[in-house]
């Protein structure tokens, strides 16, 4: 049964035409989005390679497998032996072999998964042979020591290393790929079902996160980011959609989600997407990100160099949808609510002033003494919303809250934050199973001191020096019921990438969506 709003004359439902998505304010030259994704590469699976493809071949070792359904003659497999010998190819993961001239194939790469390879191991293998081919337009088959499940893994990472963003070049665009890339098995059949079951929802997830991050500011702000959600989520068995926009967010009392995006002329709004798959618990795990559209840095105006990537500041609200998309079209038996707290900090007459009060929807206060620091604002609204309309078993955030985190952990880890040791452990473990990693940072009771405020509840930040992620995670924490199970998570060294790696292009990282895709089945 779907929750009613807590104001019900006050929900706002938008269903925008795609066309709709890109308008914003006169005059602004706001470029069309296309929707859709830019072009890839169609995964099929199959008992035999097609003519004329590309041939990969997944190694544990340096022995050669047998490949069902690949044409290679005693000739061609004493040629590929003596060129693993001479270049001591020995699997690892990671590594890879590129050999021409070898048979009807124009080109054969081997691709190192290591002994015993994990699922995220085979992954990754597939990433890499992804991001090797990009430039090739034949045809690929790929093939290996494995069954229908592990070819499935493959076929995973294969899709997501192969993501671009490109849609917006006109001149000196570099064609896609054309050709198909087909998993030869077997047992094509069973291996098409495990991707298409469990592994290509969690792509078109991750997809959605990173087209939603990598878009200009101008196609991509509050209204419109709930249109592309919506329009993603259409006619999925399950799911219930909210909507809050500033009028209902005014009605309830909610004035930090609505005071970070007064200076915008594009309204902030507050989406909740819930999904709950047969079998599921009663109370949902509540996924809350921060959308903040564009971070101009309000009133503490940010410098000009960089301030670009702030397109990407709504990076947490983008995986969570990405997350609640998985979960949905691939029917988990899970019940989650994703929420993305959508706002685009501007500066102008009507922005926020350093030194002025807020209230949030529970009548806390708090003294804004840093328009720079407004992640925390929406989310401080976002979670007690979700906590009192729907309450959940657990509240996990994830923001790009603080430089501080990426001088602590660079772009290895996302900062983790929490007050739940239970939560925490499978936090980090379903990191490790999902190629998300955490670190965990500590949430001390000294900084309750730092954030003190002598006009209000809490300032939302602290002066001079100090540990600016956990003094950010404890000001989120101040917002969330010391009884409920919560964590904060800090991406913003992860959210994007400077250069390629088998799974993670460069640009938007989409960082977030497997990770939380996987701690929601960890509950299964």
């Amino acid at each position: 049964m779907r929750m009613k709003c807590l104001l019900l004359s006050a929900c706002l439902s938008l269903t925008l035409a795609p066309a709709a998505m890109a308008q914003t304010t006169a005059g602004s030259g706001v470029v069309p989005a296309t929707v859709g994704n830019s072009a890839e590469r169609a995964i099929g699976f199959a008992p035999n390679a097609p003519a004329g493809a590309a041939l990969v071949i997944v190694m544990t070792d340096a022995a050669l497998p047998p490949l069902d359904g690949i044409a290679l003659g005693a000739a061609e497999r004493t040629a590929i032996t003596a060129a693993i010998a001479a270049a001591s190819f020995d699997g690892k993961a990671g590594t890879t072999l590129s050999l021409r001239g070898i048979g009807a194939y124009p080109r054969i790469l081997l691709v190192g998964a290591g002994a015993t390879p994990s699922s995220l191991a085979l992954a990754e293998a597939g990433g890499k042979a992804a991001q090797e081919l990009k430039s090739e337009a034949q045809p690929v088959a790929i093939a290996g020591a494995f069954g229908d499940v592990s070819a499935a893994d493959v076929a995973y990472g294969f899709a997501l290393g192969q993501y671009r963003f490109d849609r917006y070049k006109t001149v000196d665009k570099k064609a896609p790929p054309t050709g198909a890339v087909t998993f030869v098995g077997a047992n094509p059949s069973g291996a098409e079902t495990a991707f298409a079951n469990r592994w290509k929802p969690l792509v078109e997830g991750v997809r959605l996160s990173r087209d939603l991050a990598n878009e200009p500011a101008n196609v991509i702000y509050p209204e419109s980011f709930v249109a592309r959600v919506r329009e993603t989520l259409a006619g999925t068995p399950g799911v219930s959609i909210e909507v809050l926009d500033e009028a209902a967010m005014r009605k309830l009392g909610m004035g930090t989600l609505v005071g970070v995006g007064q200076g915008s002329p594009r309204g902030s709004r507050l989406l909740l997407i819930r999904y709950r798959g047969a079998g599921s618990p009663d109370a949902p795990t509540a996924f809350v990100g921060k959308g903040i559209t564009f971070d101009s840095g309000g009133l503490s105006l940010k410098p000009g160099a960089g301030m670009g990537n702030m397109k990407g500041d709504m990076s947490g609200a983008a995986s969570v949808m990405g997350a609640v998309v998985s979960l949905a079209k691939s029917r988990a038996p899970v019940h989650v609510v994703g929420v993305a707290a959508l706002a685009e900090n501007m500066p102008d007459g009507n922005a926020q002033r350093p030194g002025d009060v807020t209230r949030t929807m529970s009548g806390k206060t708090i003294e804004m003494v840093n328009a720079d620091a407004e992640g925390r604002l929406v989310l401080a609204d976002a979670n007690e919303y979700v906590a009192k309309a729907y309450r959940p078993i657990a509240i996990v955030n994830i923001a790009t809250l603080t430089g501080a985190v990426v001088g602590a952990l660079d772009n290895s880890y996302a900062g983790l934050f929490a007050r739940d040791e239970a939560l925490a452990a499978r936090l980090i473990a379903a990191g490790t199973a999902s190629g998300e990693e955490l670190w965990r940072l500590p949430l001390h009771k000294d900084y309750a001191e730092r954030m003190k405020s002598d006009i209000a509840d809490i300032r939302n930040s602290a002066t001079g020096q100090g540990p600016g992620a956990s003094l950010g995670a404890h000001f989120i924490g101040f917002f969330v019921d010391e009884a409920t199970p919560w964590a904060h998570l800090d991406i913003a060294g992860v959210n994007r990438s400077e250069k390629a790696t088998s799974l993670v292009p460069k640009g938007m990282t989409g960082f977030g969506v497997r990770l939380l895709d996987q701690l929601a089945r960890s509950g299964e």
